[in-house]
């Protein structure tokens, strides 16, 4: 089965110079949420909206379901669902108006069933006639999910949904995205909450300084990347390692009282019980053990952390004139 969205070469550059992506290669799976992770400012929101043709690139191509994003727009705009950071709505109109105008937009008859069940999923439908200024910023991040998905899209992205939602709401945001996910839909986010892409994803990448550092399947990236780390309180404090275990790359500390040892969680010829026996075999007793395996976010701060020392591909940042123009806001077409 072909990707539902296929990137090649994707550059972009704005006019004042500022590389904000440098050759973007991505493939996404049908069905399967995708996240991506960088820093603030690493490209991200800049990847979504040209995937969302709301930014123009440079060069490349991008095709979204079988549609080109620029050479067929409304056909792949239909469908995407955008839920941005910044919240686009219009504050005086009541949450069911706008959501059932975001769906008339993309040339959907109406379904006030369907809208309905929407708004119950989201637990926005005692909300459905307040004016939208009178919402918190949670009923508003509820309300800008409810426009993406009002015209029934297939691509959902995601961009820090849960920024300023309370856990509450943002269970039962993921919950819904659950529901979504089972029915096929494709979800790609990205998120601060790196636990959330651990729980979530299928695959994962990291971007950084505008460069796709890595894409790949979550359980992929934690077996090759991942480390473990054994730390062991000792008995009777050491005054000094042991050669034997120094070569083993195990560092003393706490004054002596424990042993850290880091190691590929993936190397079959490393044998904890051999590892415990040369302590025997040292006169080392030890009387606790703990063990830490790398999680998604140590990965994410070590891939990053490595490319920190690479120069950007330049700096500053684009003008006023420069600033990309949105075709259109969440839920609307062209």
């Amino acid at each position: 089965m072909p990707p539902i969205i296929s990137i090649s070469n994707l550059t972009k550059t704005y006019a004042s110079g500022l590389k904000a992506l440098e050759r973007v290669d991505l493939e996404i799976q049908r069905g399967e949420v995708f996240a991506l992770l960088g820093p603030n400012g690493a490209g991200k929101t800049t990847l979504i909206n040209i995937m969302c043709g709301i930014v123009t690139p440079t060069t490349g191509v991008l095709i979204a379901d079988g549609h080109d994003i620029q050479k067929d727009y409304r056909a792949a705009r239909a469908k995407i669902g955008l839920v941005p950071q910044e919240l686009y709505t219009d504050a005086f109109e009541a949450v069911w108006a706008t959501v059932c105008f975001s769906r008339g937009l993309f040339g959907k008859p109406a379904n006030p069933a369907y809208i309905e069940q929407l708004l119950k999923e989201l637990s926005l439908w005692e909300k459905r006639k307040d004016r939208i200024m009178t919402l918190s910023g949670g009923m508003k991040r509820r309300t800008m999910i409810a426009k993406a998905l009002s015209h029934e899209p297939q691509i959902l992205f995601l961009d820090e949904p849960t920024a300023g939602v309370d856990v509450e709401l943002r269970r039962g945001m993921w919950a819904l995205m659950s529901r979504l996910r089972d029915n096929g839909m494709t979800i790609i986010l990205t998120t601060h909450y790196i636990e959330e892409a651990e729980e979530r994803a299928d695959r994962v990448g990291v971007i950084h300084k505008g460069k796709l550092l890595l894409a790949q399947e979550k359980a992929t990236l934690m077996r090759k990347l991942g480390k473990k780390q054994l730390e062991i309180v000792l008995q009777s404090p050491l005054s000094s390692l042991p050669r034997e275990l120094a070569e083993l790359g195990m560092k003393l500390e706490a004054q002596g009282s424990e042993l850290r040892y880091t190691f590929d969680s993936s190397d079959e010829n490393i044998s904890i019980p051999a590892l415990f026996a040369r302590f025997s075999g040292l006169g080392i007793g030890f009387k606790d053990i703990q063990t830490h395996k790398s999680s998604l976010e140590d990965i994410f701060v070590s891939l990053v952390s490595e490319h920190a020392s690479l120069p950007p591909p330049s700096s500053g940042a684009p003008p006023r004139g420069d600033a990309p123009v949105a075709r259109a806001q969440n839920g609307a077409a062209p």
